[in-house]
């Protein structure tokens, strides 16, 4: 899913990196700039990134009765089975990873028989699905392992015939060039110490986020608090993201990429919902019912007892 097609990755290289070059971003809005406006935070309300940059609940209501009300949102069926595919892609990429130190280059037959039975297990009861519903899911985690695994196991061999004297780390990051859920403390930032991002990338830079449902406009916002994040840690700049949108029609994983500039636009955009939102949990202000509430939001019972 995070491997990139020839025909982007060539794009990537002629057309976004330098057109990010060529824009440039405003230093103020470089995450490293984190101890002074506009990114210096304005509230103590610390806010967890998906707070900030989902506009699922156009009013931003949901964040209010979480953070200031206390209440749990009943999580949606589309919001479980992303978690769980989420889940598993990082497992088997790790897997992947895992075994490639385990057996090393000279038993690349093992590795590749490792990754072959790898197989993901059942949804756990635990997520509340029904029956029809856990074999559904699992239906589609089968499907996107077989994918990945396909890809990986691709990815393996060419690396193995071009580079005959690799060793087993360079062959990991060579076959597997993410980092899969890295975790960021977003303090310097006004949010969560416990930040993880799907996938980056370090050699672009380029922050990768993966997501089951339809496409939105505001997604790219959690691209952007990321490279944020990521600037005010480690101080280099990120221009890009990317957001991985999957789709399953079928027996078959329709695979979609969102490549995109962090600009001044979405930098500020970040910054504003942040504040605002910010603001709603430091004053405990109730910004009230959103004119459109989807069925789907996990607080739709609450704003709206009588449906």
């Amino acid at each position: 899913m995070y491997f990139l097609a020839d025909d982007e990755r060539k794009q990537l290289l002629r057309y976004y990196l330098p057109k990010a070059r060529e824009l440039g971003v405003a230093e103020e809005l470089r995450g490293w700039n984190w101890h002074q406006p506009p990114l210096e935070p304005v509230y103590g309300a610390v806010l967890a990134l998906y707070e900030v940059a989902g506009r699922y609940c156009p009013s931003g209501r949901d964040v209010f009765l979480r953070r200031v009300q206390g209440i749990r949102g009943e999580p949606n069926l589309a919001m479980i089975q992303g978690a769980v595919l989420h889940d598993i892609l990082a497992d088997l990429l790790v897997a992947a990873k895992r075994a490639i130190y385990l057996y090393g280059t000279g038993n690349y037959r093992a590795i590749c028989e490792a990754l072959e039975k790898y197989a993901p297990a059942p949804p756990l009861p635990s997520t509340g699905l029904s029956e029809a519903e856990a074999a559904d899911l699992l239906g589609k985690m089968e499907i996107l392992c077989s994918f990945e695994r396909a890809r990986v196991l691709s990815r393996l061999q060419e690396v193995l015939a071009r580079h005959p004297y690799i060793g087993e780390d360079s062959l990991a990051n060579l076959t597997i060039p993410v980092v899969l859920e890295q975790k960021l403390n977003g303090a310097f930032l006004g949010l969560s110490g416990n930040l993880s991002t799907d996938a980056f990338i370090f050699s672009e830079p380029m922050i990768l986020d993966l997501k089951f449902g339809e496409p939105r406009d505001f997604h790219r916002l959690g691209t952007t608090g990321y490279a944020l994040v990521m600037e005010a840690l480690y101080e280099f700049p990120v221009n890009l993201g990317c957001i991985v949108y999957g789709e399953f029609r079928g027996d078959r994983l329709i695979v979609k990429r969102d490549i995109h500039i962090i600009s001044d636009e979405l930098r500020q955009w970040f910054i504003e919902e942040r504040d605002e939102k910010a603001r709603f949990v430091a004053e405990e202000i109730d910004p009230g019912l959103a004119g459109d509430c989807p069925a789907t939001c996990p607080f739709y019972r609450v704003c709206r007892p009588g449906g």
